[in-house]
């Protein structure tokens, strides 16, 4: 029973646990919307690029604060996300960047080509918004 109780006392806050009680639980701000304010679809740009983010009808919170109509950024690069992975808390790697202490812009730096970027919104836990709150995607080219 004390391994039982260690085991998932480890395990839920690594959400090594089911997620599915977590996913879509969050309901998306009617009318929110995210996107890129910079840089613009098709434009040239040197790195490290700087990426501004835009949020309408809904506000930011850092990660872990469960606050009604809020969220937080992450940004994904070269990547998209559907299906079972919006259900899913947002991986957090080089293609999957995190911004939880509620960060509004980042400056990253991408190798020279083509690169595509896209907003999403997750909840405290990292999980999308019910509806996903995404970005269109933005496709620029690094010199």
């Amino acid at each position: 029973m004390n391994r039982l109780l260690a085991a998932m006392t480890i395990a839920m806050p690594l959400g090594l646990l089911s997620t599915g009680a977590f996913a879509g639980e969050t309901p998306a701000p009617e009318g929110a919307k995210v996107y890129i304010v910079s840089p613009k679809d098709g434009e040239t740009v040197k790195s490290p690029v700087k990426v501004i983010f835009g949020l309408e009808g809904m506000g930011v919170a850092p990660a872990g604060v469960s606050k009604e109509r809020t969220g937080h950024h992450h940004l994904l690069i070269d990547k998209q996300m559907s299906g079972d992975a919006l259900n899913e808390p947002i991986p957090s790697d080089d293609m999957h960047r995190h911004f939880g202490g509620g960060q509004t812009e980042a400056t990253i730096d991408l190798p020279p080509g083509k690169h595509m970027l896209q907003l999403i919104m997750g909840d405290a836990n990292h999980i999308p918004h019910n509806p996903p709150i995404m970005s269109d995607r933005v496709t620029i080219t690094v010199e």
